[in-house]
């Protein structure tokens, strides 16, 4: 695959990510732009290369700017934010764990200086 169709491509993907996440279906979108349900699925698909003034119209729609649709990637972007959430759990409870051994260590060492004490009284 050459780059023109991985662009094209990626591109699909985005248009489908913005349609998935404006909650319109396949063909709610393809009648409020105006073509039909195949010829949309063919673009998100990247089957078929989109001119500038189509994509222009999709941008439009989706309400985005049109570098956008290359810029996007909304699908990624769900993966990077829940892993994201997954790693501030993590975060969140190792921060629990050490603020435990903190007051574990804490206590000991409070025990350990009033045997100390305790052993110098008794010296």
């Amino acid at each position: 695959m050459n780059d023109d169709q991985n662009t094209t491509r990626y591109i699909g993907q985005n248009i489908r990510a913005l349609r998935i996440n404006s909650g319109y279906s396949l063909k709610v979108a393809a009648g409020r732009l105006g073509i039909s349900t195949s010829s949309l699925s063919k673009i998100e698909n990247g089957a078929i290369d989109v001119n500038l003034s189509r994509l222009e119209q999709i941008a439009n729609f989706y309400g985005v700017h049109l570098v956008e649709l290359w810029t996007l990637n909304l699908e990624n972007r769900e993966i990077h934010e829940s892993n994201l959430n997954i790693a501030r759990k993590k975060v969140s409870d190792l921060e629990s764990e050490i603020a435990g051994f903190q007051k574990k260590i804490i206590l000991l060492y409070e025990k350990l200086r009033d045997q100390s004490v305790d052993f110098a009284a008794h010296a």
